[in-house]
């Protein structure tokens, strides 16, 4: 690896909790977003088929659970550009000893954090402040009807949202709350 990325936590199996390293001076500093053999090094597979940015106006927004079904189940690898969000993924994995559970943090310009989702996941976030930024970088091409989601408020889930909850879209308000024989995802 080539050092631009730091390891600070992997919470579940194949999940892992980067900070990329600044280079700077009095300039400012770069910092990559994105490095193939890092990336493959810490266990992405394959090419990145999409880069998506989202912007996000107004605090307590919520946007997820979101996930893709097999076989366009995908990676990401999310970064906050712009503000603060909490960002949250949910193991969904068939079999994982960690399956329904989930791992938020706060991912923010300031603190140069980014989260390596592995297939198997569902990801979602909530901005913490207004006019925030996020980038996404995915491992396979979004397949509208291999698309999944998980609802945020669900109470199987037990997800805190650390504010109080301003927008949700109709979509991911309209995901069914899980059922006991929820079958998660077998890869």
């Amino acid at each position: 690896m080539s050092g631009r990325f730091e390891i600070v936590q992997e919470p579940m199996e194949g999940l892992k909790l980067l900070r990329r390293k600044r280079f700077g001076d009095e300039r400012g500093y770069l910092s990559r977003l994105f490095d193939a053999e890092d990336m493959s090094d810490l266990g992405w597979r394959g090419g990145v088929f999409q880069i998506n940015e989202t912007v996000t106006k107004r605090a307590g927004t919520v946007r997820g659970m979101h996930y893709q079904h097999p076989p366009f189940a995908e990676a990401k690898l999310v970064t906050c550009l712009a503000g603060r969000v909490e960002d949250v993924v949910v193991d969904i994995r068939a079999g994982s000893p960690t399956f329904l559970k989930h791992f938020s943090v706060e991912l923010s310009d300031d603190n140069a954090l980014s989260l390596l989702i592995p297939e198997g996941f569902a990801h979602g976030f909530q901005t913490r402040v207004d006019d925030v930024r996020m980038i996404y970088a995915h491992s396979a091409p979004y397949r509208p009807e291999a698309e999944g989601g998980l609802h945020p408020l669900d109470p199987a889930l037990a997800i805190a949202w650390p504010i109080a909850i301003e927008a949700l879209s109709d979509r991911d308000r309209s995901h069914a709350p899980l059922e006991f024989d929820f079958p998660g995802v077998v890869l």
